[in-house]
């Protein structure tokens, strides 16, 4: 059996910068197993997989779908740059019909349409609540080292921890961050964290503009850093948006990598997250 597959960079108008997923549209379902197998073999931070949820629905015509997202070692609940990866593949390559797509996804619905060359997904806020630093300070002292911190947040819904570092701190301070995934890991087993988020106040003035910039790391779903990630700034978007009084955003995450993410808080309880993408790689997995 032969399936399609496509390599799509999320949040990035270049090739080989944003986040790299591999996404699967397919005429039927697969086994769990299957799917965990395709994502390992991938061994991208996730690997899509769009089904249709009507069968007289083409890829051209559906306008819902299913959708699943899998990183290398186990499937995830929420994922943004999948997410834009799989509507850019369903936009451009299958030239579908309609202005809307709703994906149906284990972290709910999520509708994706298009502006120019962007993406605008609609996802839920959410927002963290601030925690006693000490309560984590292993974990603290494996990703920020000895740099002041200033804020210490988690979103118990998508297990986040959010750490923000001291206004003081340069965003150098942030890319220069040395993160041990294995220690990482090992510094938190109570299961209430599954990926850290680290936040520096950006540079408003300075061109682009940025408001704020971050970094994501998630050993205990396999992903070391990841390098662009849409579900973080669900957080990270309530979350500052209450800091700087803003609800519209733009937020650079400092991987290697790196990429651009135009964020618009909403007061329904959703935030916008709007990007770009380009498709490196189209072809069949043979199975």
């Amino acid at each position: 059996m032969e399936i399609s597959i496509f390599t799509v960079d999320a949040f990035t108008n270049l090739p080989f910068k944003g986040n790299p997923a591999a996404v699967c549209p397919l005429m039927h379902e697969l086994t769990d197993d299957l799917y965990q197998k395709i994502a390992a073999e991938m061994s991208l931070s996730e690997t899509a997989f769009i089904t249709r949820i009507n069968s007289s629905d083409t890829f051209t015509t559906g306008s819902r779908f299913h959708l699943r997202w899998f990183s290398p070692i186990t499937e995830v609940n929420l994922c943004g740059h999948a997410t834009l990866a799989s509507a850019s593949v369903l936009f451009k390559h299958m030239k579908n019909e309609n202005p809307v797509v709703v994906f149906e996804t284990r972290g709910g619905d999520l509708a994706v349409s298009q502006r120019g060359d962007s993406y605008i997904m609609d996802f839920p806020l959410n927002p963290p609540m601030k925690q006693d630093p000490n309560e984590f300070s292993d974990t603290i002292k494996a990703i920020v080292g000895n740099n002041p911190v200033q804020d210490v947040c988690l979103n118990t819904n998508t297990k986040k921890l959010m750490i923000r570092l001291d206004d003081s701190c340069e965003r150098s301070v942030l890319t220069g961050l040395k993160v041990d995934p294995a220690v990482l890991e090992s510094s938190e087993k109570s299961g209430r964290v599954r990926g850290v988020i680290v936040t520096a106040k950006g540079s408003p003035d300075c061109q682009p503009g940025y408001d704020f910039y971050s970094r994501y790391f998630a050993p205990w779903v396999g992903i070391p850093e990841d390098p662009v990630t849409g579900s973080a700034h669900t957080v990270l978007g309530s979350y500052w948006s209450k800091e700087l009084g803003k609800k519209k955003m733009l937020a650079y995450q400092c991987s290697s990598r790196g990429g651009d993410l135009e964020l618009e808080a909403r007061d329904d309880g959703r935030i916008n997250i709007i990007g770009q993408a380009v498709t490196v790689l189209q072809g069949n997995l043979t199975l």
